[in-house]
């Protein structure tokens, strides 16, 4: 996201708990499973599509354009070139940058005295609060982005040259206010190389991977670590095993907070069959209290054979992963009696980009999402990023792609079906309430049937 970037992160969890966002005059907002009750209007008007294909919004040079970005697993180097492109275009044009992980500590106080950045990434620990900015009118409907000329060929729009399920990324209550830029996946990472070089096979099977586990702890590796401090990687492997026993219908419930749906049979067994990891001793000893970064680290120096996580981990961990590492993506083992196909997965299109209503460039910053839109700007940021991106065969024919971003392609193109929560995004107070469990989870204080019951009861709640 990411994005991600820690949902989306990253484009699709956060690893924060839900906060409170204060809007202009000062009106404290929460978000629960209900979400938000504005109107979803923008507090100013968006600018409307004129005929120039070049400038449809009606951009002016002489406009400052300020531009935050989140500096995460993605860097910030592919935002600078967007920037130097953009100056390019409008000449004479000044742009600001601000690359920093902390966006809600950066931006809150900007966003409740009414001067927000014309365009800002917000994913990360600290990321804004999706729901309630919408509730409080705080983003710019996006709509006339989508319905704006593709630049690399006019006589197709913005929506037409979009992967399936980016604008069902960024909509709540019907109206787009975010621009989800990277095709994200999320699963299990290994290896290529230990693997072969101990002469482990790839497994297919959850029942696989717990023997696997077994034979990867008696040769003295750990099987199992994940970024302890913030639960929801953990929660990449249980929501997706969830998913994939249960099917669509149950994702689309999940996704719905539908109370009831925490008790099909299919959340409480695939709990129970991730739990095996932690009853099995499988976990990288001390795993359950490091961060993202200390938990990748000791996973590339090979402590670990699996680590969760989305397909920015290859970026963000680049150096300090070895030259022949050769990363490898795995979705989540198949679960005997699955709904949906093994080679199905959790993936979309993460890492939100937005526009404040308030914006005072409100046309530049909708302009430089547009500008992002184009096979160029999105070869760059994959050789930058080293992640794919939402624009269909959006990858010049000389781009290199590494290890891990072609394992990704690769699963993308063999799943059967892919799927995608929302709760992470949209419902961020019972999404924090179920990282919770999750933490309590993993450090065997609950139970499975502990984990289902306290899941159903955050997304009851109402406010």
């Amino acid at each position: 996201m990411g994005s991600a970037t820690e949902y989306n992160r990253r484009d699709l969890f956060k690893r924060a708990a839900a906060i409170t966002v204060l809007a202009a005059g000062g009106t404290s907002l929460l978000a629960a499973c209900a979400g938000g009750s504005g109107s979803g209007d923008s507090a100013s008007a968006s600018p409307t599509l004129g005929g120039d294909n070049k400038n449809p919004f009606g951009v002016k040079a002489t406009d400052k354009l300020d531009v935050v970005i989140f500096t995460g697993g993605y860097g910030d180097d592919y935002a600078k070139q967007f920037e130097e492109s953009y100056k390019k275009a409008y000449a004479g044009a000044v742009v600001s940058h601000l690359g920093t992980q902390e966006i809600s500590g950066k931006l809150q106080p900007r966003f409740n005295a009414g001067s927000p950045p014309d365009v800002f990434d917000n994913s990360g620990a600290q990321a804004m609060k999706a729901d309630v900015l919408v509730g409080a009118d705080q983003l710019t409907d996006l709509t006339v982005l989508l319905d704006a000329p593709y630049l690399d060929d006019p006589t197709k729009k913005i929506r037409d040259v979009l992967l399936p399920g980016t604008i069902e990324a960024g909509t709540i209550n019907g109206k787009m206010y975010s621009l989800s830029y990277v095709y994200t996946v999320f699963g299990l990472w290994y290896s290529a190389k230990l693997f072969k070089d101990k002469g482990w096979a790839v497994p297919k099977t959850w029942d696989e991977f717990i023997t696997l586990c077994g034979t990867i702890k008696a040769a003295g590796v750990s099987p199992f670590a994940h970024q302890g401090k913030y639960p929801y990687y953990a929660n990449y492997v249980i929501l997706s095993m969830i998913a994939k026993q249960g099917g669509q219908d149950l994702v689309k419930r999940l996704n719905a907070c539908e109370a009831a749906a925490w008790d099909d049979p299919a959340v409480l067994k695939a709990v129970t069959a991730f739990y095996q990891i932690m009853e099995k001793d499988y976990l990288l000893p001390g795993t359950n209290g490091m961060t993202h970064t200390e938990s990748q680290t000791a996973w590339c120096q090979g402590k670990a054979a699996f680590i969760p996580s989305g397909s920015w981990l290859e970026n963000e961990m680049l150096a300090a992963t070895p030259a022949d590492f050769d990363m490898a993506f795995l979705p989540i083992p198949a679960l005997a009696g699955d709904k949906l196909a093994a080679t199905s997965l959790w993936a979309g299109a993460g890492e939100p980009f937005m526009v404040p209503s308030k914006a005072a460039n409100k046309a530049g910053g909708l302009e430089f999402l547009r500008m992002m839109l184009t096979k160029e700007s999105s070869s760059t940021f994959v050789k930058a990023a080293n992640s794919l991106t939402v624009l269909k065969d959006g990858v010049n024919p000389d781009v290199q792609l590494k290890p891990g971003t072609k394992s990704s392609a690769a699963a993308i193109k063999a799943a059967e079906a892919t799927f995608s929560f929302t709760l992470q995004e949209l419902q961020t107070a019972a999404d924090a309430e179920i990282q919770n469990a999750t933490n309590e989870l993993v450090n065997k204080r609950i139970s499975p049937a502990d984990w289902v019951a306290r899941g159903k009861a955050a997304t009851s709640k109402k406010v």
